[in-house]
């Protein structure tokens, strides 16, 4: 008896080539479903349809059509087991060595601005997965294909040895279950956005991805790492377009969404930033790209030799002559313009990555710990100077408080204890990840040296004592903002005034660790 295979796919890519090759080399034949059926007859290859063999038509619009003994028989039943092989013969079943599945584009289609959910419900594949599942759970007596990379491995596994290998037909079965697991989560995650409030997370939480990209190394190189994107379609750095440069790195990669988040803060004007293991060495506000770029880079030129760069506008070719002066691992922005590129192409191991859209990002962050992870919501919650307390006697301008806001923008994604020190809307001393405040004080105070003269000062979290505040009055810092919350700020405040500066309490913190 001919070998018999089952063809029903949404995708497809490299079917007719695949059929072609079942038919014409191993004497194959095929059972098919709804357009899979139209694509090979139309291709003039033999087909029989799924309610030709069955007896039964397909019927609720197509929603029943393989969910049927004579497929699932034909799938599940073991050959080495006397009874499974006289129920097929008693049953007129015949036995499916081939199971070739690909399931409806759900991720595809609620991806698609103003879907409805009757729209997405009919992409619920019910068959596939279930003709998935079963092949996959019977691999040792036939094979499973999902993804029509697979397709030219399976022939040439049949052309090398007759027939599929165990230890081929376990590594599809493998990928089955992979596909259908995160299809179903996608399925999930779509329908639980739906009932989804902001205070509440999921009672069971899924994540799975897709490997784009088997990294060198991670942090170090010691670990082994790889880069993983979720959903069928591209979003965020896995839709980036690379210039130019070497692959990226674990460690680029962890930098770039560090500047990706801080970029994000500012989008009505010119703004750069430059990220070295996570925080910002410099970030500034211009009137043009480039010379928001010449104030970042000018913050803190010692750190920014080996740095990331992120603008928030295309590059142009003035910033791109700035950009090839130094060192750099990665630079991003939301374009680039022809003679930049040219410029850049100088620097033939920058890795100059396009990305639109620099604004988006998860809604959610996870972390690992032993025996689990946790999840938290992403810190998105947008600054509003109107809600903010100005806890002193002296109050600031419009232009005092709009600088306070830059400072807290950037002090947002600094690693706690984080204090940022700014003038002229560019960071002038950053102190970051510091056991004590009083330490990053210090260090964004040193760093700053003499330009922290009628400076402004952003701290993450509150002060619990007020020798911070002294110490900034003492180098010449003339307004903070911090969050208030302590026990001790009327201490606080009550330096501020003594020392004729200006204090504004945020309510919110932003603690990163």
């Amino acid at each position: 008896m001919a070998p018999l295979a089952l063809l029903s796919v949404s995708n497809k890519t490299g079917l007719i080539e695949l059929a072609k090759s079942l038919v014409e080399e191993f004497g194959f034949d095929i059972v098919s479903s709804g357009g899979t059926a139209k694509a090979l007859k139309d291709a003039g290859l033999p087909v029989t349809k799924v309610a030709d063999y069955t007896g039964s038509p397909e019927i609720l619009g197509g929603r029943v059509k393989t969910l049927h003994p004579r497929i699932h028989g034909g799938i599940l039943a073991r050959r080495d087991i006397p009874q499974d092989v006289t129920d097929l013969e008693e049953n007129q079943i015949r036995p499916i060595d081939l199971v070739v599945v690909n399931l409806y584009p759900f991720d595809e289609t609620i991806s698609k601005p103003g879907v409805s959910l009757a729209q997405a419900v009919e992409q619920i594949d019910i068959g596939g997965p279930a003709m998935l599942r079963a092949a996959s759970k019977n691999f040792a007596h036939l094979t499973v294909l999902c993804d029509p990379a697979q397709y030219n491995e399976y022939l040439q596994e049949l052309r090398n040895n007759g027939a599929a290998s165990l230890e081929f037909r376990t590594k599809c079965a493998l990928k089955g279950f992979l596909h259908t697991s995160s299809y179903d989560q996608a399925i999930s995650q779509y329908l639980g956005s739906l009932t989804a409030t902001e205070t509440a997370l999921p009672q069971q939480y899924s994540i799975s991805g897709k490997q784009i990209q088997a990294l060198r190394y991670g942090e170090n190189p010691h670990q082994q790492a790889g880069w993983y994107q979720t959903g069928s379609t591209a979003t965020g750095w896995a839709a980036a377009n690379k210039l130019q440069g070497k692959e990226l790195s674990y460690n680029n990669l962890v930098d770039l969404e560090a500047a990706r988040k801080i970029i994000a803060e500012f989008t009505d004007k010119p703004a750069a930033t430059i990220i070295k293991h996570t925080n910002p060495c410099g970030t500034a506000i211009g009137n043009t790209i480039h010379e928001a770029y010449t104030k970042a880079y000018n913050a803190d030129a010692v750190s920014a030799f080996g740095g990331i760069v992120a603008l928030n506008q295309p590059i142009d070719a003035a910033t791109a002559t700035e950009l090839t002066k130094i060192f750099l691992e990665c630079v991003v922005a939301p374009g680039c313009d022809s003679e930049a590129q040219e410029i850049l192409a100088k620097k033939a191991n920058v890795r100059v990555l396009i990305l639109p859209d620099l604004v988006t990002g998860p809604k959610q962050t996870i972390k690992a710990v032993a025996g689990g992870f946790l999840v938290q919501g992403a810190d998105d919650i947008v600054a509003d100077t109107s809600k903010w307390n100005v806890v002193t006697e002296k109050k600031p301008s419009s232009s005092e408080l709009a600088e306070l806001l830059f400072a807290w923008k950037v002090c947002k994604h600094v690693k706690s204890n984080a204090i940022v020190v700014t003038r002229d809307y560019t960071t002038l001393g950053i102190g970051a990840g510091q056991m004590n405040r009083v330490g990053s004080v210090k260090i964004a105070l040193e760093q700053a040296s003499d330009g922290a003269l009628d400076a402004f000062l952003a701290s993450d979290a509150f002060f619990p004592f007020d020798d911070s505040v002294r110490t900034a009055a003492s180098k010449g810092i003339k307004a903070i903002v911090q969050p208030g919350g302590s026990m001790r700020d009327e201490d606080s405040i009550l330096a501020a005034n003594e020392l004729g500066l200006i204090m504004v309490f945020t309510g919110i913190r932003h603690f990163m660790h």
